[in-house]
């Protein structure tokens, strides 16, 4: 079992890396006498509820699976159930499933009373080493991904590697795009040991999969502690091919997962770096050429999109900063950085040539 802290002004709270019911005790410091409120989705309650059983005496409040989950009306559904319950505001909502799971959960648990704490248990590669972690809530809205959310940190993250045993072999896939990542941002000797181990991890090898997880952990909890509220800069580099991606993502739901828009994301960001002369050609076919051998896609083509359609969904990402739009590029593979005051015109033309 590991313990990481992630430790910044405003919340200070553990990521246990380990299984599940050896901390099931853990959660039951946080709720006291207390039964849980659980916020899953069906299939995951099949797999998984049972295990619960000891803490949660209700029905679970479900939600739909993936992306359909962030919606206002999910949201409200929820906030219902918790008046229903007649759930206290120090009572700990337990948020088991994917990211979407975790980030509708979020989102309905800063918003009830005013702020509850919230449990998360991720269940899918994606969300244990990444959006499980960093307090971020959001659904989607306007036809936007991530529109609508806040920033409430959890009071505990527990990892259980064990869970991804039953999760197919596209969604794990889709969670190796955010591993990769972390590589790609700050640190060229993993990405390195993701180019030896990258099939090892997703073919279910306990230790190297269990070695991947608890690194990104790691990696998060401290850019997290840096820049908690996504202000100073360096956060923003957990974004590294999101831009492109949510814009993807957006154009093509549901025909992509998450972590396959980013794949392609992260394809554009260097092969738009290597373009303006940031890294080069050879560093972003590497890129392209490591997530294309673990069976994740890279182009454009592979969502049946056009790169003449991309840049009005890109103009409404987050991360734009009033009229300029900003990037997350890199001066090659382990050096991203925050680009702003993007040319639109060099944009618009490198996305036309895809």
């Amino acid at each position: 079992m590991t313990t990481i802290r992630v430790a910044h002004a405003g919340a200070d709270y553990d990521v246990i890396v380990g299984p599940l019911a050896e901390n099931l005790a853990r959660i039951r410091q946080l709720a006291g006498d207390s039964f849980l409120p659980l916020v899953t989705d069906e299939r995951v309650f099949g797999l998984y509820g049972n295990r619960l059983s000891r803490l949660t005496a209700t029905e679970p409040i479900i939600v739909p699976e993936g992306e359909a989950a962030k919606d206002w009306r999910t949201v409200a559904s929820i906030i219902d159930r918790l008046s229903a319950l007649n759930v206290t505001r120090g009572t700990p909502i337990l948020a088991m499933g994917g990211g979407s799971v975790g980030d509708v959960a979020g989102l309905a648990a800063s918003l009830y009373k005013r702020g509850c704490p919230i449990i998360h248990l991720p269940t899918t590669l994606l969300a244990q080493v990444d959006s499980a972690i960093g307090g971020k809530t959001a659904i989607d809205a306007a036809g936007l991904k991530n529109l609508a959310g806040t920033f409430h940190h959890p009071s505990l993250v527990l990892v259980d590697p064990a869970l991804l045993d039953t999760l197919d072999e596209r969604q794990l896939r889709s969670g190796y795009a955010e591993i990769v990542k972390y590589g790609l941002i700050s640190d060229p000797s993993f990405f390195a040991w993701c180019e030896s181990n990258g099939e090892v991890v997703l073919s279910g090898d306990p230790v190297t999969r269990r070695a991947a997880i608890e690194y990104c952990v790691k990696a998060k909890a401290k850019i997290v502690a840096a820049d908690p509220g996504d202000t100073g800069g360096m956060r923003a580099l957990l974004n590294l091919g999101h831009t492109f991606g949510h814009a993807i993502e957006a154009l093509a739901n549901p025909q992509l997962l998450h972590g396959e828009a980013v794949a392609i994301g992260i394809t554009l960001a260097f092969q738009f770096s290597a373009r303006l002369g940031y890294c080069s050609a050879d560093e972003a076919v590497r890129v392209q050429t490591h997530l294309q051998s673990v069976g994740l896609p890279i182009t454009i083509a592979e969502a049946t999109l056009e790169g003449t359609g991309l840049l009005e969904a890109m103009q409404s990402d987050k991360k734009a900063r009033s009229s300029d739009l900003t990037l997350i590029l890199a001066h090659g593979i382990g050096q991203a950085f925050v680009a702003n005051h993007i040319d639109r015109d060099a944009l618009a033309g490198f996305l036309e040539d895809l």
